[in-house]
């Protein structure tokens, strides 16, 4: 006879304890991404089945710098003055002109990581850099490799 207090062996059940949390693998401003879970502000969700965007939005703007600007006329006024002392052309305003190709860049904008899924749309906004949308294009395609094998 049986004792009335066990279980057949197929309904016995264990208890693990607590389950392990999962590492996040891929991070892309305030989404985490674990080997299962996409993790945002609003929750947690499957990652099998997202579909992830990026859209560039920056701009990418040059200038004259202000300090080329300064130094050339600076340049331009010291070899107007000396060219009276040295009969002709100063290296003064060679060198100004040469003050005048300095550059300035300045990046605008921003770069829109979207996340897709059963329930979800989350979307957020990383801040601009030369090469900000090349690294959020990298680590979206290693979220969408992990969404692939999820």
């Amino acid at each position: 006879m049986t004792d009335p207090n066990t279980l057949p062996e197929p309904y016995q059940w264990s208890n693990p304890g607590p389950a392990e949390p999962e590492q996040v693998l891929v991070t892309i401003g305030d989404i985490a991404i674990t080997r299962t879970f996409v993790i945002v502000p609003a929750g947690r969700y499957p990652l099998r089945g997202t579909t992830w965007t990026v859209q560039d939005s920056t701009q990418v703007t040059e200038t004259i710098s202000s300090t080329g600007m300064v130094l050339g006329i600076v340049c331009a006024v010291l070899g107007v003055l000396l060219a009276f002392f040295t009969c002709g052309l100063s290296l003064f305003l060679l060198l100004g002109l040469l003050f005048l190709i300095m550059k300035d860049k300045k990046v605008t904008g921003f770069v829109t990581v979207n996340v897709m899924g059963e329930g979800l749309y989350h979307s957020c906004q990383l801040a601009p850099g030369e090469q900000a949308a090349g690294w959020a294009m990298y680590q979206v395609n290693q979220a969408r490799a992990l969404a692939a094998a999820a």
